[in-house]
């Protein structure tokens, strides 16, 4: 069983389940877990992961138009080396005072693999789904895409100091809240467009239409097949929402970050400048 087909199965048993974070009255809640093998690059310092895997968890609050308000972390690893311990938390403290909530603490505990699990919390009373699109409206993304392809190929050209710079990235907390206000529903693209385009589809049984050419692209990011990079890398952690057209002028005007208009919502399918776009995109172990 691959990992869409586990959360398919989860999705079964917990009626709540589907959205980037659950909720609960006005509060939102969301859980994450990261492995040195999997999503730390040789060369990630301990404060970069404690930055990463708090503000992955953080992204999925804002992808919910909470505001956060807190967060904690379980550190496991093969021993507790004071550097590292200390790297990480002043990485998790510093990535909330960035978007206005506190690290509170967590749990330590010995693995065989430096592991980490991170919770976040927000609140709001209006969150925004995955399943409120409909055709005739627009979808549209904050900031630019594949910061973490590009921080990728810094690992590999052995630039750490810019590789660990581009993997900080900012949690769209702010601007999350000010599109509660326009968006019609709205996830983080922590598994790509391509991969958030189809989840939105499926959540809100529309589809896409997607033009190449209006794909904003990290200026980092570069050689050849920048597009299929940037729509399929995913772990940028930027926000993918659908809002009538009429409220994009405004939605822009509340936003400090940029908000582009990638496409159309259509009545199925998912198709990027005429043609299906797979759904491909990062997948949890791989």
């Amino acid at each position: 069983m691959d990992e869409r087909a586990a959360l398919g199965l989860v999705g079964d048993l917990v009626d709540a389940a589907g959205d980037d974070a659950a909720v609960l009255g006005g509060t939102v809640v969301t859980i994450d877990m990261l492995h040195e093998t999997t999503d730390f690059p040789a060369g990630t310092t301990r404060y970069t992961a404690g930055w990463r895997a708090v503000g992955a968890s953080l992204s999925d609050v804002a992808a919910m138009g909470a505001a956060a308000t807190g967060a904690v972390g379980v550190y496991g690893a093969p021993s507790f080396e004071p550097d590292d311990l200390e790297g990480f938390v002043r990485g998790a403290l510093d990535v909330c005072e960035h978007v206005g909530a506190e690290y509170v603490g967590g749990d330590l505990d010995g693995h065989d693999e430096f592991t980490v699990a991170t919770t976040a919390l927000g609140e709001t009373d209006a969150p925004v789904s995955r399943d409120g699109a409909s055709a005739g409206e627009v979808v549209a993304v904050t900031g630019a895409l594949g910061r973490s392809a590009a921080a990728l190929d810094a690992f590999d050209a052995g630039e750490t100091e810019r590789a660990n710079e581009l993997f900080r990235f900012t949690p769209r907390v702010r601007a999350g809240v000010s599109l509660r206000e326009h968006a019609s529903a709205m996830m983080d693209s922590s598994d790509g467009l391509a991969r958030s385009l189809h989840q939105l589809a499926e959540a809100s049984d529309v589809g896409f239409d997607v033009e190449g050419a209006a794909v904003p692209i990290y200026d980092a990011l570069r050689g050849k097949g920048r597009l299929a990079r940037a729509t399929t890398f995913g772990e940028d952690f930027e926000l993918v929402c659908t809002l009538p057209a009429d409220a994009v002028a405004a939605a822009k005007a509340a936003l400090d970050v940029p908000f582009t208009v990638v496409g159309d919502v259509t009545e199925s399918g998912v198709r990027l400048d005429g043609e299906a776009l797979a759904d491909r995109g990062y997948t949890h172990g791989e």
